[in-house]
């Protein structure tokens, strides 16, 4: 049975798939602060103290819960489960699902975010994601959030792109440093979308870009500011952009379809490269370095296009003693039929090799070879 072709969709998720970040849709709210007091205060406590920004406001949540809520996960599901979505999302998983089954390519959705994952997955489209890399607490044996269990930022994001594509999906497993063949890859980078909005997501969607893949840039509708998306498409980050707009018939569902479809043809063309280099191996199986560069060399000469680059591959040529009776058929066939050889047979170096070559042949292209080397000018 063939093998299907998998299209990792890789998303972040605060202003890619919701509107605001998800703290800011109740959870800070509840523990009395304005947002911008909020953010203020925890970009703050980062620069005051050279901490990363992303476990700064992870203290921050914890810290002021205190004596307002039980900080555990539950509460913060709960607080997940508020958290709006842009238009079409709860129903673009769905979607998306039943175009690349009725075009023969499994789609896999994965969320790499500095949010937190127990928000995440608080919310009603957390079902849909393979799996979810994002910010997470510790929790102690009451329940309750007490240290950082992983944190994720922008430059770190880009180890969870290896774990997809070479399928090593657990945090933990150390074989995503194992070196893997491109044609092992659970999901090779050429079918791998990544969605984002904004400079936190600019490394991954780089690596996308240059390995291949699609970076899709995604900008509010409301607010219609496309400063972000026109920058990172100037700068290479992304191939596409488009509205934060999930719905049936919006250009972002139009895009992904087109790259669904464009995988097919990819794949097709990458399984008959991969069914070559499969042929080649097998072909070349038992044959020595040696043999190898013979092959090579005698191929260059029959490439050559000029006078010099035959002298060149006629030196290392003289190199080797020992040729089989159907590398010399291959090299008298070069000399008679290329010219760039034929012109300077009687040149030292090529007189020299082919000499040594044609000396106990008694073919008729070994004959023909030697009438030319020895005629008189």
């Amino acid at each position: 049975m063939e093998k299907k072709p998998i299209l990792a969709i890789c998303y972040d998720f605060d202003k890619t798939l919701s509107p605001d970040d998800m703290q800011a849709q109740g959870y800070i709210q509840s523990v009395n602060y304005e947002v911008s007091d909020f953010w203020k205060e925890s970009n703050k406590l980062a620069a005051d103290n050279d901490m990363d920004q992303n476990l700064a406001y992870m203290y921050m949540m914890r810290d002021k819960s205190r004596g307002k809520l039980v900080f555990n996960k539950e509460t913060l599901r709960d607080e997940g489960s508020k958290v709006k979505l842009f238009p079409g999302v709860k129903t673009w998983f769905d979607r998306i699902n039943e175009y690349g089954t009725a075009k023969d390519v499994i789609v896999e959705h994965y969320i790499i975010s500095s949010g937190l994952k127990e928000m995440i997955e608080g919310t009603e489209v957390a079902k849909h994601f393979k799996k979810i890399y994002a910010s997470s607490f510790y929790y102690d044996d009451r329940g309750e959030a007490v240290w950082p269990a992983q944190v994720i930022n922008y430059t770190n994001k880009t180890q969870f792109l290896f774990r997809i594509v070479k399928g090593v999906l657990d945090i933990n497993n150390q074989e995503v440093n194992s070196h893997f063949e491109a044609n092992q890859y659970h999901i090779p980078f050429r079918n791998m979308v990544y969605i984002g909005d904004s400079d936190t997501d600019i490394p991954c969607m780089k690596l996308v870009n240059v390995n291949g893949g699609h970076s899709i840039g995604v900008y509010n509708a409301e607010t219609k500011d496309k400063s972000k998306v026109f920058r990172m498409l100037d700068e290479d980050r992304i191939k596409y952009f488009a509205q934060a707009d999930y719905t049936a018939g919006s250009k972002l569902e139009k895009l992904v379809k087109q790259i669904i479809d464009r995988t097919i043809a990819n794949e097709k063309l990458e399984d008959f490269h991969f069914s070559c280099v499969s042929e080649k191996m097998n072909e070349t199986k038992g044959q020595s370095e040696e043999e190898l560069r013979k092959e090579e060399l005698i191929d260059k000469l029959e490439d050559s296009e000029s006078f010099a680059n035959t002298h060149i591959v006629i030196k290392q040529l003289l190199e080797i003693k020992e040729w089989s009776e159907n590398q010399k058929a291959k090299l008298f066939k070069i000399a008679l039929e290329n010219n760039q050889v034929t012109y300077i047979l009687k040149d030292g170096d090529v007189k020299k090799f082919y000499s040594e070559i044609c000396k106990d042949d008694n073919s008729e292209e070994a004959k023909n070879i030697k009438d030319i080397i020895n005629k008189e000018k």
